[in-house]
């Protein structure tokens, strides 16, 4: 007969995810770690991660009664397999990008990933109470107070990378994490034990604000995803050039992982691409107003962003670009009601006419 935890796995694959493992519920393995980031004040502005600390000490913080975690993954590779660094934008790529494109990073490029796996694990639970009745759980997609990754990497689904991000030998980095937490006793799988990055450090070193002082610790005060996201204040002007031309979020360390080279390519249509997403007119953004920017990103990750968020990003995007054609947008954005807003696009007219005045003095 088969088992419930094989007919499990086979239902979650069925629902679109892959990997898929399960641990037993007990204290993180990683509290101690996170304490110890926290302390050195790597969360920069996230005060919620300070405020939930003590709760990811054990998942019952998240399901009194919890047992098992079901760990699952869905992946978001691009179609083609190979993850290539997209191109600069003054390089082109399948089709020409303006040269005042700003970059998405690949994971919010179609639609939310919380409303997927969300609905893809109250569809799994739905299942196990068919095969458990009275059982109770909750599926959660990395809103919840759970290191996920810990309980990924005692799932078996992979190993810490040097750039902190879970990595699998099929898949690489380019999946979400959901989990299932139930009060049924499970059969938990071998945990990953061993780690595979030998002494590859590209990760590290091709991180453009260097966020990463050791090997697994990330210091999200430099994080291109940190600054882009996270920060509700201006960008340290000391970073903003290694945000370069990133909008929203990064993915150069994922980029230049060798175990994403041959990753399989993702089979969820809700995960593809926009065109629209994947080069985004930094310059168009800056006209936006507060209900035109809910009605085009409704639905998707860079409503995380808000919109003073996003276009102070795009405000430094072209900055950095130092294309003159983006003056007139960066002009009218002085009159922004955001203060935020007004201050980078001040910087970026500067560092548009600098960058002019070298060319003239280099060609005079």
């Amino acid at each position: 007969m088969l088992t419930l935890e094989w007919r499990l796995k086979e239902q979650a694959r069925a629902l679109g995810f892959e990997p898929v493992g399960i641990a037993a519920a007990s204290p993180a393995d990683g509290f101690d770690r996170l304490r110890d980031w926290l302390d050195r004040g790597y969360a920069g502005e996230m005060a919620y991660m300070h405020r939930h600390a003590e709760a990811r000490r054990h998942p019952a913080a998240v399901l009194p009664g919890v047992r098992s975690v079901v760990m699952a993954g869905m992946n978001y590779a691009a179609s083609g397999g190979r993850q290539p660094p997209d191109p600069a934008p003054h390089q082109g790529a399948d089709a020409p990008r303006s040269p005042l494109a700003g970059r998405v990073a690949r994971y919010a490029r179609g639609q939310d990933y919380h409303d997927v796996l969300r609905d893809r694990l109250n569809r799994l639970l739905a299942w196990v109470r068919e095969q458990v009745p009275g059982c109770q759980g909750r599926g959660v997609v990395d809103t919840a107070p759970l290191l996920e990754r810990d309980f990924a990497r005692r799932a078996g689904l992979g190993w810490f990378g040097k750039n902190t991000m879970l990595l699998n030998k099929r898949l690489g980095s380019y999946f979400f994490l959901g989990a299932l937490l139930l009060d049924v006793e499970l059969q938990p799988d071998p945990p990953h034990q061993t780690s595979h990055c030998g002494t590859c450090t590209a990760c590290l070193d091709a991180c453009p604000t260097g966020a990463f002082p050791a090997p697994g610790v990330l210091d999200s005060r430099r994080c291109v995803s940190y600054l882009t996201i996270e920060l509700r204040g201006p960008i340290p002007p000391d970073l903003r050039e290694g945000v370069g031309d990133w909008l929203f979020g990064c993915d150069v360390c994922q980029e230049v992982c060798p175990w994403n080279r041959k990753a399989p390519p993702g089979t969820e249509p809700a995960f593809a691409a926009r065109p629209d997403r994947e080069a985004v007119d930094a310059a168009g953004l800056l006209g936006l107003s507060e209900e035109e920017f809910r009605r085009r990103f409704r639905g998707t990750a860079l409503t995380r962003a808000r919109r003073r968020g996003l276009l102070r990003n795009a405000a430094v995007v072209l900055g950095n670009l130092g294309d003159p054609a983006a003056l007139p947008a960066l002009r009218q954005a002085l009159d922004d009601p955001e203060p935020l807003v007004r201050e980078a696009a001040r910087w970026a007219i500067e560092r548009i006419r600098a960058r002019g005045e070298r060319q003239a003095a280099r060609e005079g």
